[in-house]
């Protein structure tokens, strides 16, 4: 396998950190002085009819904005509080799902990946894969996304500090893989809950690789429901309001046409009818933080 010869190498190439990497993503570019990249999309695939609508109806929302838009959805969430909750379609249904809204809607796509050998699938048919905060230290599986041809989001474990994604990124770039985007999703806080400290973002920044910030994620209230996560959905605009003011190259959110009825994470997934009104704060605020980020360079 081509991953294990890389890690059998163990060759970091040069990299400066004070200049920051772009990263390709089908048409546009993710970084400095780019279009803010948005990753959105459902939590998890519920059928092929309802992702297909929601990437359309999502397509829809974001050409009145200036954004990137990623469409985001898993195809397996293997890490759900009780093994009675909603999985998805799996490996094979998923990523033909994806590649029909890559064909059809013209729209580049991000998945969550969970093993080598998933990696290996995902990225020879997704524009991004993601690595999951709780897988975000298995070299194994760093490895192997850093082998594909696919560009890799890696978010950062609720356990971490920023800094030590340092460690992440060097897995990375042993392999030969310069196109990371690295994600911050929240930091535990005690049981049950989770802070976002927005020093993070500058942090990360400055491992030379573009950041983003996963607003949905970081108002969960991990495991707070007994056998399901809970969430404060009402603070996904304040605190993707704060990431674009620290400088984040990206947002990642979580939105659902009916969140009542999502399968996965129904608390913390943003509804469709309410993304216009933030996307529009988010354009206002990243124009005007791209114009300190050049006044202070």
């Amino acid at each position: 396998m081509e991953w294990m010869n890389c890690l059998r190498k163990k060759k970091r190439p040069a990299h400066h950190r004070g200049c920051m990497e772009l990263v390709n993503v089908k048409n546009f570019l993710i970084g400095p002085n780019q279009p803010l990249a948005v990753m959105c999309g459902p939590c998890v695939m519920e059928s092929e009819e309802h992702t297909f609508a929601a990437a359309q109806e999502l397509k829809e929302i974001f050409s009145a904005f200036p954004f990137s838009f990623i469409f985001k959805a898993s195809y397996d969430k293997a890490n759900r509080s009780s093994v009675h909750s909603f999985r998805g379609p799996g490996i094979e249904k998923g990523l033909y799902i994806l590649q029909r809204i890559q064909n059809e809607l013209d729209l580049p796509v991000i998945t969550d990946v969970h093993s080598p050998e998933e990696a290996a699938l995902a990225g020879n048919v997704c524009d991004m894969i993601q690595i999951p905060a709780f897988l975000s230290r298995q070299t194994d599986l760093i490895a192997a996304a850093a082998c594909t041809k696919a560009a890799v989001n890696v978010k950062k474990g609720q356990f971490m500090a920023p800094w030590e994604m340092e460690n992440v990124v060097d897995k990375l770039l042993s392999c030969g893989k310069r196109q990371i985007v690295l994600t911050d999703r929240g930091t535990s806080f005690g049981y049950n809950n989770l802070v976002s400290d927005m020093r993070a973002i500058p942090i990360m920044k400055g491992l030379g690789f573009p950041v983003c910030f996963d607003a949905s994620h970081s108002v969960q209230l991990p495991g707070g429901l007994g056998t399901s996560s809970g969430g404060q959905r009402q603070f996904i605009p304040t605190l993707a309001r704060c990431a674009i003011a620290a400088g984040c190259n990206a947002l990642f959110i979580e939105a659902h046409p009916d969140p009542a009825s999502a399968k996965s994470d129904a608390a913390t997934v943003m509804p469709f009818k309410e993304l216009g009104r933030l996307l529009k704060e988010i354009d206002m605020l990243y124009t005007t933080q791209l114009g300190f980020a050049n006044l202070s360079d």
